[in-house]
């Protein structure tokens, strides 16, 4: 099956623009920018047009100088209240320790939905996670683990295919396009694919469209977990301003 998840974010959207609108003023999410690729302006793209959908108000701010600059050191930088990515080490820890309130970074949010809606349980499985950015392949392979999950991380120089073959469940974040191929997978396996990169000047993920073919599920790119990590993104610039309204502990 291929995940429509365009559909799923429609639904996030209207559980989320309803909580926005009891609230005292929309909550705002300002993205920085530090580079300008096919994928990132896709991306923002999306966000600003998404944004009323959320109820929200959306601003993306370019970096001037993001070169030499220090990623972590900017992300650290910003306040655990209002970290709706959980970019920084401290939303990062809160949720890598399960801790009460941490928030899920919007890419593992749109897993556990996809694997909710299609009765995807990755408890006893074996699942291979390729790549181990900070955006996806980290964050995907904490929450696997914290659901049961048998996790193998993936990267450069590791023997790809027969680490694919042997898993039930796939998560790619690499950024290469077409890195995955039907012949590295076995059959009824479910790929969620969250890897973006360009190629040939439109926005392509990492397993090849054909590998639809091999899995029980599938995410394509556009269209698969894009839309809903930018919904649950949202959501959790929401959940941020509740608490911040009703004076929560952070």
């Amino acid at each position: 099956m291929i995940v429509d998840g365009r559909s799923i974010a429609r639904k996030i959207f209207e559980r989320t623009k309803a909580r926005a609108q009891r609230l005292p003023h929309p909550p705002k999410v300002v993205a920085l920018a530090g580079s300008k690729t096919l994928a990132t302006r896709s991306y923002l793209k999306i966000k600003s047009a998404r944004a009323i959908d959320a109820g929200c108000v959306f601003e993306a701010r370019e970096l001037k100088s993001p070169f030499g600059t220090d990623q972590k050191e900017i992300c650290d930088s910003i306040p655990l209240e209002k970290d709706a990515d959980v970019l920084s080490t401290a939303a990062r820890e809160k949720f890598r320790k399960g801790a009460a309130g941490a928030l899920l970074p919007p890419v593992v949010a749109a897993m556990r939905d996809i694997c909710a809606l299609h009765n995807v349980e990755p408890e006893g499985k074996k699942a291979a996670v390729v790549g181990k950015g900070w955006l996806v392949g980290d964050p995907a392979a904490v929450w696997l683990r914290q659901q049961g999950a048998e996790v193998s991380i993936l990267t450069s120089g590791d023997d790809l295919s027969a680490a694919l073959r042997a898993a039930d469940i796939i998560v790619s974040g690499a950024g290469s396009p077409r890195l995955i191929t039907p012949d590295m997978l076995k059959e009824g396996v479910v790929l969620i694919d969250a890897g973006t990169s360009e190629s040939g000047g439109i926005v392509v993920g990492d397993a090849d469209p054909a590998c639809a073919t091999k899995c029980s599920l599938f995410t394509p790119v556009p269209g698969g977990v894009g839309p809903v990590a930018v919904a649950c993104l949202f959501e959790n610039a929401v959940i941020l301003t509740e608490r911040g309204t009703k004076g929560i502990d952070k």
